[in-house]
């Protein structure tokens, strides 16, 4: 599903460049779950935002279900992203301004779908959110908001579902139950599962652990 070749990333400071990714390679199968972990610092939501297609690598190639998307301009590697990807992120990155529903309706439109909202009604329910479909962002709770992001995230079945520490702004207890709800959907759609996360309890549900250290795939302990 995923195959990373050299990747390089660099970005420029005064005086020279900082060398953030030092020619990764790897390959994730479809419907694997793989974490990604390091210390902070070591690379690792760079690496995860190059896979993602947020970001242009500095050299090396990343081919997605045969799709080369580092060939792909920003326009192409958007269109790519609305299609086949999802994201789940520790900040939750809901729009303050729409309802819950309305949230996970948004890319559900993006593609077209004419039964958006009886989608994103049913995506609420299955995160256990139906009696919170018209709450705003600002009135529910950080664990509440993950699971709309997660329901956003999966209610337009993506190939491969890129996660950011999505279990970083929440107690361990809610956590917990973030980390069961990730899993049983990524069961349920065969979804690729790739995520970066410093959670021991995470990364170990995960089938593989990528360890970087100093913008270097190392052996995973």
């Amino acid at each position: 599903m995923i195959k990373a070749e050299n990747l390089q990333k660099r970005v420029p400071m005064a005086g020279g460049e900082l060398e953030i990714l030092k020619g990764i390679t790897l390959e994730i199968k479809s419907g694997e779950s793989v974490a990604i972990i390091g210390a902070s610092g070591s690379g690792k939501s760079t690496l995860l935002g190059l896979l993602a297609g947020l970001d242009e690598a500095s050299g090396g190639r990343i081919v997605i279900d045969e799709v080369d998307i580092s060939a792909l301009d920003e326009d192409a590697r958007a269109l790519f992203r609305g299609q086949r990807v999802g994201f789940v992120f520790q900040a939750f990155q809901l729009l303050p301004a729409l309802t819950a529903l309305e949230n996970v309706m948004l890319p559900l439109e993006l593609q077209g779908q004419d039964d958006a909202r009886e989608q994103a009604q049913q995506f609420l329910q299955r995160v256990g959110l139906a009696d919170r479909v018209q709450h705003y962002p600002r009135q529910l709770s950080g664990g509440e908001q993950q699971r709309v992001a997660i329901a956003r995230a999966f209610a337009t079945n993506p190939a491969i579902l890129f996660a950011d520490e999505p279990t970083g702004n929440l107690d361990t207890v809610t956590g917990g139950h973030i980390i069961e709800l990730l899993f049983e959907l990524n069961r349920e759609q065969q979804t690729t599962l790739v995520l970066v996360t410093h959670d021991q309890a995470l990364a170990q549900r995960c089938e593989r652990c990528l360890q970087l250290a100093a913008g270097e795939l190392v052996e995973a302990p």
